[in-house]
């Protein structure tokens, strides 16, 4: 295995000042990550986007380290048309950071008015595939692959990632397998990176604890899944994702990219970083 880390895992540190997002490349290669991924990117003093992202990949490549992904919001539910304009432009950014895959939203779901409506997943569908065929149709002539990661809610079912990657039929789109996020929709993470992993093109490695909706749920921490559960997250290996059987499962799939280590715990990010980085080379030694 190839190991990584997302910008977005040393949110504490850039949030409280003590590094900023460029420094953060060189945080990763400290800590022993062969490459990093931006988790959006937010340039400094005014600059635009495609600017600070060539002195992003000048920085790592300074530093030898690999800038392995580019991952952003969106939303292809409205607005469609402006939205795909949009994202191109966003591989554009990818282009000038140099990394080979772009993961960018589906959406977060209808308006609560359309959903009064009946408005759900099959009726989105066919917007949603229009969205990504259209943005990884240019995304290729860059260079760059495009993915869907299950994240969001809406579409986050192994079942709904895969009927989108099926109806965008392009070998140019994946998907961002992501381990642990499957369990906020409340479904098991083996069985789903099962059902994705031939797809994939990057993964996460994320842990959660997890606390039934019927047991007495602290205050802190915790956030609620669709079917009513709760997920706190979690230094990978120590939470309820069966990170070694989900690792298997990709590696017999024929996947070997980078695996990203994505930490949202209460822990020092440097700590839960660290010991998750640890983990999944134990894991890789295992498997």
């Amino acid at each position: 295995m190839k190991f990584s880390v997302s910008s977005y895992s040393y949110s504490q540190l850039t949030s409280s000042g003590e590094y900023t997002e460029k420094q953060l490349i060189a945080l990763a290669k400290e800590m022993g990550f062969d490459g990093i991924e931006f988790a959006e990117i937010h340039p400094e003093d005014g600059k635009d986007k495609l600017s600070y992202a060539k002195e992003l990949k000048e920085e790592a490549e300074k530093h030898e380290i690999d800038i392995v992904a580019y991952c952003i919001g969106a939303n292809l539910l409205y607005d469609t048309e402006k939205e795909i304009e949009r994202l191109k432009g966003e591989v554009d950014v990818a282009e000038a950071l140099g990394c080979p895959v772009m993961r960018h939203d589906a959406t977060g779901g209808y308006s609560s008015e359309d959903k009064k409506k009946g408005m759900g997943f099959n009726n989105a569908l066919p917007t949603i595939i229009k969205g990504y065929k259209a943005v990884t149709k240019y995304a290729k002539t860059k260079g760059i692959r495009t993915c869907i990661e299950n994240h969001g809610f809406f579409a986050q079912d192994s079942a709904r990632v895969e009927a989108i990657i099926n109806g965008v039929n392009s070998d140019n789109f994946g998907a961002l397998v992501d381990i642990g996020n499957f369990m906020c929709a409340d479904e098991d993470p083996a069985v789903a990176v099962g059902n994705v992993a031939p797809y994939a093109f990057h993964v996460h490695a994320k842990d959660f604890h997890f606390k039934k909706g019927t047991d007495f749920i602290p205050s802190d921490g915790f956030f609620m899944t669709r079917g009513g559960n709760f997920l706190r997250g979690a230094i990978i290996g120590h939470g309820a994702v069966p990170v070694t059987q989900c690792m298997r499962i990709l590696k017999n799939s024929g996947y070997n990219g980078f695996v990203t280590v994505e930490f949202e715990g209460m822990e020092n990010a440097k700590t839960g970083v660290k010991c998750g980085l640890n983990t999944l080379k134990r894991v890789d030694e295992l498997i």
